[in-house]
């Protein structure tokens, strides 16, 4: 994956396929091929040119270890956008939908079409509280057991529907317990950012088309928070996936790239 300096740090992105350009905007702690397993090859096949990249606190992009604000993460996502020749079309889930959130009522000239997976124009007070415990055991030291830890992010993360089939439980608990361990200092930057917002109002001036996804069983990001952000932006479209959690693009992929493909090429 090439790196470009962008925003006055180092960007690690890669760029696959030809067409209009589409650019997925990862969430927390995530690096950005995440997006290579489903959507990606979804995306290309569909005709169009799709950007990847890890957002600043993920190496081998710019850490920003002194901390980092959601605006940093936008000017990153608009310094690549101009990059690459956009504008584009843009997908974000979790803090990166909040990234395209912030995008397409900042820089509307670089955005054709915006897509929230797990969007929020706020935060309630368990997502506050998850996060302010996250940047504790951090700073304290603590590292959970290993499968205890895969349970948690399991349990967070998926649809019951995923872990009631002892197989695929088994298989999202293998992949979490290996994946799993002490988080980087960049992703406690990235935990660092504030919580406590509201862009609500703001949002009422967003003008390009938007659609807002939303998962059925999301315990991190539950979906009336992304159906508010349908609610807010004028236009904006709310799709719900059911028997789907925080991952929904991996728990149903199939369901997730239709609804994008179809918004996208409507």
């Amino acid at each position: 994956m090439p790196i470009a300096t962008i925003n006055g740090i180092p960007l690690n992105y890669q760029v696959k396929g030809s067409g209009d350009l589409v650019v997925l905007v990862m969430g927390t702690g995530s690096p950005g091929r995440v997006w290579d397993l489903h959507q990606v090859p979804a995306l290309v096949q569909a005709g169009y040119r799709v950007a990847t990249f890890d957002n600043r606190g993920i190496a081998p992009s710019g850490e920003s270890l002194d901390g980092m604000t959601i605006d940093d993460l936008v000017n990153d996502t608009a310094g690549l956008i101009e990059l690459l020749g956009g504008p584009a079309h843009v997908v974000g889930t979790s803090m990166g939908a909040r990234v395209a959130q912030e995008l397409s009522l900042a820089r509307p000239d670089l955005v054709r079409k915006a897509v929230f997976l797990a969007g929020h124009a706020r935060m309630d007070r368990f997502q506050t509280t998850l996060t302010e415990g996250e940047r504790q055991l951090y700073d304290n030291g603590v590292e959970l057991p290993a499968a205890y830890q895969a349970a948690v992010t399991a349990v967070m993360n998926l649809s019951p529907a995923s872990l009631r089939d002892p197989n695929t439980a088994r298989d999202w608990l293998d992949v979490f317990e290996f994946s799993g361990g002490r988080i980087s200092a960049g992703v406690r930057a990235q935990l660092g950012m504030d919580r406590e917002f509201d862009r609500r109002a703001a949002y009422r001036s967003v003008s390009v088309p938007c659609l807002s996804v939303g998962f059925a069983d999301d315990r991190m990001i539950p979906a009336y928070l992304s159906r508010e952000v349908a609610d807010a932006i004028p236009n904006a479209r709310y799709e719900e996936i059911p028997d789907a959690g925080h991952y929904g693009y991996l728990e149903r992929p199939e369901a997730v790239n239709k609804v994008v493909l179809d918004f996208l090429t409507a």
